[in-house]
């Protein structure tokens, strides 16, 4: 790990960026700049919350809690740089000084949230707040505010201080080093094939694609990994089953092999502190603490949410079980389908009964003209034009970079694009920002946005071209884009993605719509070779399979998220083994024979490194919140622009100015019920 003594102005990352729309200078940043800037940049921001302090004026909403949101952006500027690409394009220097960092900035954040003075200053104004004349979303910031400084240790005793100090920053730690490990097992599993017979099945694209990754590393024959774009079509496709075996034995057993990177002890340990958090703070378990703050409000709502979820699929699901394995025996199969079977013979069921399969989709979803449908439903949606800028510097030469305007040509938003997975990159698919919107004191400051995937590459002889899949998790994670870059906050606190956790997935779930809607297919999708436009007819096929097996991926999610309330909605340790508690917190829902070796929880990095603990139950939330608002759309034809510009200034530029369940009975009129996602999904 490199700590030079870098001179301040040497540093980029503690200059003002001065390339177009301020935007991060990833060229001149180096390893070394690191460190030296948190430290720097945590010094400054510590002197301008004590400048907040040593205010002699009498504490009001300006001096206080405005000055308090903008305190410390510098900081926040590195730490979105860092963190950000700790998960895009990491290097064990980069994953040390994450370790290194973390206690610090944990430190940094409890000296602020745990200062008594501060806190009498904030308070002063909460309690006055009946007297003081404040619009919608500065009092939205001021409750804000002062909830998370009592969530966050300000009226405990100075021993039960000292402890909160100590817990937050080993969670800090335990996260990254959670996170890390997974990675590092993810990386470490390749699976060489040098007879071409173990090929069978597998499209020519994969081939091809497989066959470039083994000369990539120098190996004869064809390489697959856990990556996604290589994990998933091996087993969707690939006629040996042995092989499949192995490869989904290596992806479910991650972080679960008593190794250096085992991350059993990591769980155990954090939920362990995640409850003593929540006692401290005077909660019963973690996940009533969590749940303060969102829609769901208590864990026996988010309960009762999913059972009534699981009440309704769970009859479907096991039809749907039953129909695989029938097709599967006649298809030679002997014995159950198994957990490595699934995704093979599904493929091949949905093929039969609808006559078409994802590789005859494949050919018209060029990532290219994807980009170019995307950008257009953005157009005929909001009036959003994006024109890609090579000024802009970029962090690896697959990212793009675009400027954002409105119909006025008023800049709007910076968007980078991540495409491409990289050993040095986590799996999955995510948006964040580089810097949030904020509007204070007539200062406009405008977003730079980033969108991350891990699609499939393209080949010396192929371009890349998406899978369906990969489509909707496009328009998912563009839509959380929209979701920051359209933001018309006043506050960086209030702005963007800054809402409660179950609402946060509206705006990224509803515009996976637009993907089984042929008006939008019909702008982009035509056959990279020979132009020719993606047939109706398979179309219609892609709409008829919409809600195939729609019940059994109905209960995967809700397994996903009972197993995170099991986790986080009890009031003492984890205790035994953790395939046994998995197993019985999944059980109801769970329709496959235990694999032995195989963990969810040591690889679920959604909940105990994603920020989605107490908390994955919010993807189901929201799905009904999108059925909903998208039959609006459905009702009034999906591309008028009254509905959208309803949904863009209720919905997207208000952030969390206001309680999610206003800002959606506003565009709505009146609350969701979960009729429509079960009419959708083909439950009723």
């Amino acid at each position: 790990m490199t700590n030079e003594n870098i001179p301040y102005t040497e540093n980029p990352l503690l200059l003002p960026f001065q390339a177009d729309h301020q935007t991060a200078p990833f060229n001149s940043i180096k390893i070394e700049h690191y460190l030296p800037a948190f430290d720097s940049a945590i010094e400054e921001a510590k002197a301008e919350v004590q400048k907040i302090i040593d205010n002699e004026d009498i504490p009001v909403f300006s001096n206080t809690i405005v000055a308090l949101d903008l305190a410390g952006e510098k900081l926040e500027r590195i730490k979105a740089i860092f963190f950000n690409l700790n998960s895009a394009e990491t290097s064990d220097e980069m994953q040390e000084i994450a370790q290194a960092i973390a206690p610090k900035l944990s430190d940094f954040g409890n000296d602020i949230t745990l200062n008594e003075q501060l806190f009498e200053r904030i308070k002063a104004v909460y309690d006055h707040r009946e007297s003081l004349v404040l619009n919608v979303e500065e009092t939205t910031l001021l409750e804000k505010t002062y909830r998370r400084f009592v969530r966050s240790g300000a009226n405990l005793s100075e021993s039960d201080k000292t402890t909160y100090r100590e817990i937050t920053k080993e969670l800090s730690q335990l996260g990254l080093k959670y996170q890390q490990n997974v990675l590092a097992e993810t990386n470490a599993y390749e699976l060489l094939i040098t007879d071409k017979k173990d090929l069978s099945g597998l499209p020519e694209s994969i081939i091809e694609m497989a066959a470039q990754t083994a000369q990539s590393k120098s190996k004869a024959g064809w390489l697959f990994n856990l990556q996604y774009p290589s994990y998933v079509p091996f087993l969707k496709y690939a006629d040996n089953r042995e092989l499949r075996e192995q490869i989904f034995r290596a992806s479910s057993s991650r972080a679960n092999h008593d190794n250096e990177n085992d991350n059993k002890d990591i769980i155990r340990r954090i939920v362990e502190l995640r409850i003593k958090k929540a006692h401290l703070l005077g909660f019963k378990t973690h996940a009533a603490y969590k749940l303060q703050e969102r829609m769901a409000e208590t864990p026996e709502k988010v309960e009762h949410f999913l059972e009534g979820l699981h009440q309704e699929s769970k009859p479907f699901a096991v039809k749907e079980f039953a129909e695989v394995q029938e097709f599967a025996e006649k298809a030679g199969l002997a014995g159950i389908v198994q957990r490595w079977d699934w995704a093979y013979y599904s493929e091949k069921l949905k093929s039969e009964r609808y006559n078409y399969t994802e590789e005859e989709v494949k050919p018209y979803l060029q990532l290219e003209k994807v980009i170019a449908g995307v950008f257009g439903l953005a157009q005929k949606l909001y009036g959003l034009g994006l024109k890609e800028n090579k000024r802009i510097e970029v962090y690896h030469p697959d990212v793009l970079a675009y400027e954002v305007f409105s119909e006025k040509m008023e800049f709007i938003a910076v968007l980078y694009l991540d495409f491409f997975p990289r050993e040095v990159k986590r799996s999955g698919a995510w948006m964040t920002d580089y810097r949030s919107q904020s509007n204070v004191n007539g200062n406009s400051i405008r977003p730079h946005i980033s969108l991350v995937t891990n699609f499939s590459k393209p080949t010396e002889n192929t371009p890349s071209l998406l899978t369906f899949d990969e489509v909707t998790t496009f328009l998912h994670e563009f839509g959380h884009g929209l979701h920051g870059m359209l933001s018309q906050c006043q506050f960086p606190g209030t702005s963007g993605t800054n809402v409660y956790w179950d609402f946060v997935e509206l705006p990224s779930q509803i515009h996976e719509n637009w993907a089984y809607e042929k008006e939008w297919l019909d702008t982009f999708s035509v056959h990279y070779q020979t132009g020719d436009k993606l047939p109706e007819e398979l179309i219609q096929k892609i709409q008829k399979a919409q809600n195939f097996q729609a019940a059994y991926m109905m209960e995967r999610q809700i397994s996903f998220a009972m197993l995170d309330m099991a986790y986080h909605d009890r009031e003492t340790p984890v205790e035994g083994d953790l395939k046994e508690f998995e197993l019985k917190a999944i059980a109801s829902t769970d329709l496959f024979e235990p694999v032995e070796g195989s963990l969810q929880s040591t690889a679920f990095s959604h909940i105990f490194s994603g920020g989605y603990d107490a908390g994955y139950y919010s993807y189901k939330w929201a799905e009904v919140l999108d059925a909903d608002a998208f039959s609006v759309f459905q009702e009034n034809g999906i591309f008028d622009r009254e509905t959208a510009d309803s949904f863009r200034i209720h919905i997207l530029e208000k952030g969390g100015s206001e309680h999610p369940m206003i800002l959606y009975k506003a565009f709505r009129g009146k609350e969701p019920t979960s009729a429509a996602l079960l009419k959708r999904n083909g439950l009723v």
